[in-house]
């Protein structure tokens, strides 16, 4: 059953829901809306909703509320829109509100805000046709109405009394607006004002905490923390409220950063406000009359206050030496007690919160330590945001090195380090991070009680150093032999804690790299060695960049020729190259580039344990080299049929390893260009003078006969003289002047049969291969037989023999003999006397 309101109290009463029921600012990004004609604009455009207008501006001037935002949003909305007339009737139902700008209080906007939000359905445009009898929509306030379509449409709220839709479906940009002859009321209004009026109350502990001037910074706070809600719900709670006074004594312990409640800002701050004020509250009514001594455990989980008996009264004691004194008792509310006292109590937290203001940051106690300012000039050189690190949160532990410990570093590294500004490239700052985050541990704060021997620690650098605790004094083992001692233990900062120490720790990875800078490339190597000279010569003569390839960043495997292996190069390609100067032509510098960079095997530095016999290593210049591995020693298997023997393995450079051979290293490429090509049979008689008329023949022949002997063999030929072809001419008589008279089908065939019976094909026969007598096919297709007699000759179908004249030309395809004669085969002679 619904109970009829009267409002004539309504803002002595209603004061009770403003922490029961709020409007929820809408937090996400307002859109613009499509056209000027959201819902605020109508309502603007409409002087019967200037009220509506006016009630929506008023609840907007509290901090957190944007009703008019909101409802020009993008929507939809369903809007129920009272009149000017019916907010003149709740206005005529008030005391002390003669307008809406009477509105002018948080608690009085936040009960206005409440009306208006229950007159709001968000997510759909409903026109009246939408709507049907009987019909339940939720509002944004969180209530319900209740629509009634008997002789008009209705809405029924919370009173007894149904507003009417007097204007419908008034179409906005963002939803629709139905006007009302009436302001309506959600139940938790109504519901707060009869409870009132029966337990004639004045309000929660939150009502309690505003009413009272003095206690206007507490009230800062729970609204501040969020407790407003909480200490405005059914309790019951007992407070001890901290004068204004008393919060003032506070932030002057805090120091100059807190001047104010809005100083705790950050999200660590907030939950200490939000502590300590919930240490200040008991989940009991406990009156004054009900005091007893003892521990007695708050809101704030795990921490009890202390009711300490003094003389006739009590005090309040908490993590602090200080007690509170309780100046006023038994300020009752509706959901509870509230006590006022004069000191601001402080659970451990708060007290390790306030001990931490006086520290010092890692970074600044540092800076305030005269010893450790090579560390702070360190840090500062590193540029990697190492001081703005450790200068946040932390926790960390800090291992730090004083200065002499910075000075016997820069000795060790050499005459390159004279200070820490030498740390200029950004490969030495990189190399100074990794040695400064090697002495941060992150994320705990490890003081020596913490730490135990034998106890091992990862760094940020990411290397960990183990802890070795002797008589009682902590020692930190790093990568290197000699152990660093914490000299100062227990440097207490605000994020963390420092151990100075006498040495400057160094992970194996920076060891690793200080070697590497020690170490010179593998050109520098070259270059010093006295024996190399020859090849530092080399690389500069191929003028192809090596110098600069091989002082790069690798990693190079060299093969290093002595001088010597160099010399014996030189004597095997003969008088033209006497120095490595004779390589001046662009053909000759390729050459030795390409010799030059079948000794280096690049992308690995392979020593010589990392060598296995007959492995197989792809150079540079593209070819492999094979390993061969005897007695311990290893040998470099080139595309020659001499290998090379490694004769100081293992010289170590920054970019890679060089092994000193005895022999240059010759790749079949080079092999290739540096043997002269040999000739075909076809090119070896287009170079002799006397062997003319067989090309001549060759050609006149028009069967092939040159394609074939250019190819691949091998043959053997017996190639007449040109004397020899005249000689045939002579005998063939008055018809062939020349081998052009060969011009007939029939004759070329002729002359065809006459040359292939002077070509062996399949072998290359030398003669020295040759017997007496040997039976010699032709591929005419009849035979030759060879006739050794102080001398070789040829024995055909005539009856004179032919004389080899000269023996064993070599060709690429085969052999050639010279010979003093055209042989002749049986069917060429049957051709030409054909009488016989």
């Amino acid at each position: 059953m619904k109970k009829v309101v009267s409002l004539k109290s309504l803002l002595a009463l209603l004061a009770v829901i403003f922490f029961v029921s709020s409007c929820e600012k809408d937090n996400e990004e307002m859109m613009e809306s499509k056209t000027d004609n959201n819902i605020v604009t109508v309502a603007q455009g409409e002087e019967a909703l200037s009220s509506l207008v006016s009630a929506l501006l008023t609840a907007d001037n509290s901090e957190g509320t944007d009703l008019v935002g909101t409802l020009s949003g993008e929507g939809p909305f369903t809007v129920f829109a009272p009149t000017n007339a019916a907010f003149t009737d709740l206005l005529e139902s008030l005391d002390d509100f003669d307008s809406l700008e009477d509105f002018d209080t948080d608690e009085e906007r936040a009960i206005l805000t409440t009306i208006l939000t229950y007159h709001v359905v968000a997510g759909v445009a409903a026109k009246s046709t939408d709507l049907s009898d009987g019909q339940i929509i939720p509002t944004v306030q969180g209530e319900e109405l209740t629509i009634n379509l008997e002789g008009g449409v209705f809405i029924d709220d919370a009173t007894e009394t149904d507003a009417e839709v007097v204007i419908a479906d008034v179409e906005a940009s963002n939803g629709v607006v139905h006007v009302i002859d009436k302001v309506m009321l959600p139940q938790a209004i109504i519901d707060a004002i009869n409870d009132g009026e029966m337990n004639n109350e004045t309000g929660t502990l939150v009502d309690v905490v505003v009413a009272t001037e003095a206690l206007s910074i507490l009230e800062a706070a729970v609204i501040k923390a969020g407790l407003a809600e909480t200490l405005s719900s059914e309790g019951p709670f007992t407070v001890f409220a901290p004068t204004d006074d008393a919060f003032v004594a506070l932030l002057e312990i805090l120091g100059d950063d807190y001047n104010g409640l809005e100083d705790f800002d950050t999200d660590e701050e907030m939950a200490l406000l939000k502590d300590i004020l919930l240490y200040h509250v008991l989940a009991a009514e406990v009156k004054a009359a009900d005091l007893a001594a003892g521990e007695v455990p708050t809101a704030l989980e795990d921490n009890s206050i202390e009711v300490i008996a003094s003389g006739d009264t009590f005090v309040i004691g908490d993590a602090s030496d200080v007690n509170a004194n309780i100046t006023a008792t038994d300020i009752m509310a509706s959901n509870g007690v509230a006590h006022t006292i004069d000191k601001v109590l402080l659970p451990q937290s708060a007290i390790d919160f306030v001990a931490t203001l006086s520290l010092k940051t890692i970074v600044d106690t540092a800076v305030a330590t005269d010893d450790l300012s090579l560390l702070v000039d360190a840090l500062t050189q590193a540029d990697a945001g190492l001081v703005e690190t450790l200068n946040g949160a932390g926790p960390f532990t800090v291992f730090a090195p004083t200065n002499a410990a910075f000075l016997a570093l820069l000795d060790v590294l050499g005459d390159d380090f004279n200070s820490l500004s030498d740390f200029d490239t950004d490969e030495e700052k990189a190399l100074l991070v990794k040695v400064l985050t090697y002495h941060v541990i992150a994320g705990n704060a490890a003081f020596s009680t913490d730490l135990s021997d034998g106890q091992s620690i990862e760094t940020v650098q990411g290397e960990s150093v183990s802890i070795s605790i002797k008589d009682g004094t902590v020692h930190i083992i790093d990568a290197t032999d000699t152990n660093a001692t914490v000299a100062i233990p227990d440097v207490e900062a605000s994020n963390g804690v420092v151990h100075v120490i006498d040495k400057v720790l160094l992970p194996q990875e920076v060891l690793d790299a200080l070697s590497a800078m020690s170490l010179k490339t593998i050109v520098e190597i070259a270059v010093e060695t006295n024996d190399l000279s020859l090849l530092v010569e080399a690389f500069g003569k191929a003028d192809a960049g090596l110098v600069e390839t091989l002082s790069g960043a690798g990693p190079f495997t060299v093969f290093a020729p002595t001088n010597a292996a160099f010399a014996d190069l030189l004597n095997i390609l003969g008088d033209d190259y006497h120095s490595l100067a004779d390589f001046d032509t662009d053909e000759e510098k390729d050459l030795l580039v390409q010799v030059l960079t079948y000794h280096v095997v690049a992308g690995t530095a392979a020593f010589s344990t990392d060598l296995s016999d007959g492995q197989s290593i792809e150079t540079f210049q593209g070819e492999n080299v094979s390993i061969n591995l005897k007695d311990g020693t290893v040998h470099i298997v080139d595309a020659t049929d001499t290998n090379a023997t490694v004769v100081i393995p293992d010289v170590e450079a920054s970019n890679g390893v060089v092994h000193v051979i005895n022999k240059v290293l010759l790749p079949q490429a080079v092999l290739d260009a540096l043997a002269p090509e040999v000739p075909n049979i076809v090119e070896t008689a287009q170079s002799v003078d006397d062997l003319s008329l067989l090309v001549e023949a060759l050609i006149q022949a028009d069967a092939g006969l040159v394609e074939v002997l250019s190819g691949d063999g091998p043959f053997t030929v017996f190639a007449p003289t040109n004397a020899a072809f005249a000689d045939l001419l002579d005998a063939l008589g008055d018809d062939y002047h020349s081998l052009a008279d060969f011009d007939t089908h029939d004759e070329k065939a002729l002359l065809a049969k006459v040359l292939t019976y002077h070509v062996v094909s399949g072998a290359a026969v030398a003669s020295t291969d040759l017997s007496n007598h040997q039976e010699l096919v032709t591929v005419q297709g009849e035979s030759l037989f060879a006739i050794l007699n102080h001398g070789v000759f040829l024995k055909d179908k005539t009856d004179t023999l032919a004389k080899v004249i000269g023996a064993d030309n070599e060709t690429s395809n085969g052999i050639v003999h010279i010979i003093d004669k055209v042989v002749l085969p049986q069917e060429v002679l049957n051709l030409l006397n054909p009488s016989h």
